[in-house]
């Protein structure tokens, strides 16, 4: 059973941090690009960061030079280092394993909320 399980959301102010995590089982997790998307109420999913199962990232312009995101094959996990975070990053946050042999497979998503 595959299973990908976010977590490390919470409330954090304006200009703080937060790490997410995101724990794969049940698949060949290295074979796997991994994204992490995020909804807010009332808007549509958007993409927030890729990497590739070779280690290229790719960002959101809105997230550009403020989030991270990186992978540990040794550990089937990807995290999404944000920083600097700004009340419009508030959202559910959910991480993704994509593959254009296998099917892809969706987490349940960590709440953000960036509040003062």
């Amino acid at each position: 059973q595959v299973q990908l399980v976010e977590s490390g959301g919470g409330l954090v102010q304006p200009g703080g941090s937060l790490r997410l995590s995101c724990a794969a089982s049940g698949i060949i997790f290295r074979i796997y690009a991994m994204a992490w998307y995020r909804q807010a109420p009332g808007k549509q999913r958007e993409l927030v960061a890729t990497v590739t199962s070779g280690g290229a990232t790719n960002y959101a312009d809105s997230v550009k030079g403020r989030f991270t995101i990186s992978r540990d094959n040794s550990k089937n996990s990807v995290y999404l280092q944000m920083n600097s975070l700004k009340p419009g990053d508030t959202a559910v946050y959910l991480c993704k394993a994509e593959s254009p042999l296998y099917p892809s497979y969706w987490g349940q998503g960590t709440q953000v909320t960036v509040s003062s």
